[in-house]
């Protein structure tokens, strides 16, 4: 009597192509690519960034909270309101020109997730910082006067922070969608064919 086989058949591998040898131009490289199911050929190769964008990238890059965020730009604001106050004689051109890099700054440095904090923040940084170099005289009440027209008088700088903040982080907003629908696009199985 026969005894049934125990071992299944090995599968033959199909012989490969041999790899190129030497430089490609993009066109030969991506027609050499191999199509996944589905006719989709991967992504090519990311580009090389320019000069500029790979300064950027040396950049430092903190991913700060909402708080942490608000926290950095009102206390670089009031450290650079005292230092106008202290070298500068209270120069509202000097601390408008430095609040527009703060703005910048905090919005870039906000995680992905609290973008919406960094246009709400640099405003109370700027009133925080303007404190200093306000000028009041005549108690608490002078003080407060004294802000509230420095506010009032150096609105432009104000709104042109919060514009700057709120325009880098509408492009970040915008930029973290795209990203997201590639990679639920890509992350999406493929058609079943019958």
């Amino acid at each position: 009597m026969e005894q049934p086989r125990t071992n299944h058949p090995q599968r033959r591998q199909r012989p490969q192509a041999p790899l190129p040898q030497g430089p490609l131009s993009p066109q030969s490289a991506l027609a050499d690519r191999p199509v996944l199911y589905g006719g989709v050929r991967p992504a090519p190769a990311a580009r090389r960034p320019s000069p500029l964008g790979q300064a950027l990238r040396r950049l430092p890059a903190p991913r700060l909270t909402g708080l942490g965020a608000g926290l950095f730009a009102v206390v670089t604001m009031v450290l650079i309101g005292f230092a106008d106050w202290l070298l500068l004689d209270s120069s509202a051109v000097v601390y408008g020109v430095l609040f527009l890099p703060v703005c910048a700054l905090t919005a870039l440095w906000v995680r992905e997730a609290d973008l919406v904090t960094a246009p709400i923040s640099v405003p109370i940084a700027f009133a925080a910082g303007v404190v200093p170099i306000a000028g009041g005289e005549g108690g608490i009440g002078g003080q407060v006067m004294a802000v509230v027209t420095a506010l009032a008088v150096h609105a432009g700088w104000l709104y042109g922070g919060t514009l700057v903040a709120g325009v880098i982080a509408s492009v970040r907003k915008v930029r973290r969608m795209g990203r997201r629908k590639r990679r639920t696009r890509t992350a999406a199985p493929p058609p079943v064919r019958r």
